[in-house]
């Protein structure tokens, strides 16, 4: 059940919108059998105790309608109330209340509804953006956490509409000493997003480009995550540590070494090869994660992925270490990577700082940092911005050829990937093996 679906006469009722929808009964203030959503119901049955303790008594006049002609009522959704007060020992219709001896009331009511998760869903001065008339007496619930926002920001759910809870992908200037899960939670509260993933961590230490998936498009995750990455790596030389950068205790040190051979051998790196991954990672083994196992002191084996170092350029060099930038295949530990350079120089190397200036084709100057997000300067991409494959539309006959996975022919001459669409949907991204085109990754109804 999406508690924040928009319904207006642009956004009619989308029924995936109110799956799982459970409706309760109860009595309007009529007299008459009505049903309401049962989250709602109980938010409520608890604004209407709270009201009877400042003496102020409403009932429910309009709840759930079964459908509307249009399907643009909020009523189908069982979200929205209209609410009257008990007034002169009697209810009357809501819109008698447009009275001003009532509107203090309502007024009053308004104050308290984000406590409840509702939002007053038609604000006065806002009939412009709703397209709809003042009602002091509809209200909707979409949540605490959403109302709250509603409330501070003086939004409509329109607005709201546009600016948050959005599908799409982010791309993050990430600070230093915070988790990429850090950011992803910052971002899921700021922009009201229930589901945002990260596609490719970044440690604590490092900085840089964090792309982000929002909402439905955490299903375009491994898609993102495959891209290769580059990155500009601070080393000092002389010591090592346990977690193989600066943040750890140092357990090794030597001195009298010599970067003379430094190109040469970054040089040399230029290659696909089995990188063992740092102790302190999340990488599973037998179903715990490797920092667990080292923070415990219990040595197990290290694994080791294929990875590929696919160019690598010396930056600065003096007589304590260097800087230098890389672009990598998925997998790559840049800490790793420094840790076998200096095996190959017979140095001892740390990684101090780390920046992650592109993934794939997201680059740390299109990037926003979290005060950006604040401030509400930021753009979400869509699946035209996140790939470049070649467009190629469809009939209904493919269409559902492809809805069901089915393979194809290969009459589109494509050499590696491309994106399918029907009219003006995405239907999904296929790719060419031997000829023959299979599915990659659905996009329908992303």
């Amino acid at each position: 059940m999406d508690y924040k679906i928009l319904v207006n006469e642009n956004h009619e009722i989308n029924k995936n919108k109110l799956q799982n929808l459970i409706l309760v009964e109860t009595i309007n203030t009529f007299g008459e059998k009505i049903l309401v959503e049962k989250k709602t119901y109980n938010a409520y049955l608890q604004l209407k105790e709270f009201l009877e303790e400042k003496n102020i008594k409403i009932g429910i006049e309009k709840g759930h309608l079964k459908e509307d002609n249009k399907n643009s009522s909020e009523h189908v959704t069982g979200l929205a109330l209209d609410i009257s007060i008990y007034s002169e020992e009697s209810f009357q219709k809501c819109d008698d209340y447009l009275n001003p001896k009532y509107l203090n009331t309502y007024e009053f009511i308004h104050q308290y509804l984000k406590d409840y998760g509702f939002i007053l869903r038609y604000p006065k001065e806002k009939e412009k953006i709703t397209l709809h008339k003042y009602e002091p007496w509809h209200i909707r619930y979409v949540g605490k956490r959403t109302a709250a926002i509603i409330d501070k920001n003086n939004l409509t759910l329109e607005e709201y509409y546009n600016n948050y809870n959005l599908n799409g992908v982010l791309v993050i200037n990430k600070d230093k000493n915070m988790t990429s899960r850090d950011v992803a939670d910052i971002v899921s509260k700021t922009l009201d997003i229930s589901k945002v993933g990260h596609t490719g961590t970044l440690d604590p230490l490092a900085t840089g480009v964090l792309v982000l998936t929002l909402g439905s498009y955490t299903k375009l995750s491994e898609c993102l995550t495959s891209l290769d990455k580059e990155y500009i790596a601070e080393v000092k030389a002389g010591i090592k540590t346990d977690t193989l950068d600066i943040s750890g205790n140092i357990i090794e040190e030597c001195s009298g070494f010599s970067l003379a051979r430094l190109e040469e051998v970054l040089k040399s790196f230029e290659k696909t090869y089995y990188q063992e991954v740092p102790k302190y990672s999340a990488v599973k083994v037998k179903g715990k994660k490797l920092y667990e196992y080292a923070r415990q002191n219990i040595e197990v084996p290290l694994p080791k992925k294929e990875v590929t170092i696919k160019s690598i350029k010396l930056l600065t060099k003096d007589d304590t270490g260097f800087t230098f930038s890389c672009t990598v295949s998925k997998g790559t530990y840049i800490r790793s990577l420094i840790r076998d350079i200096g095996e190959s120089l017979n140095v001892l190397l740390t990684m101090t700082n780390l920046k992650r200036t592109r993934q794939g084709k997201f680059k740390i100057e299109e990037s926003f940092t979290l005060d950006d997000l604040k401030n509400g300067n930021y753009h979400v991409l869509t699946v035209n911005d996140l790939f470049d494959y070649p467009k190629i539309a469809v009939d209904l006959i493919t269409k559902n050829k492809i809805l069901n996975g089915c393979k194809l022919e290969n009459t589109y001459n494509i050499d590696d990937k491309v994106i399918f669409t029907y009219e003006e949907s995405y239907l999904a991204i296929y790719k060419n093996e031997q000829n023959i085109l299979k599915m990659w990754k659905m996009l329908y109804n992303i």
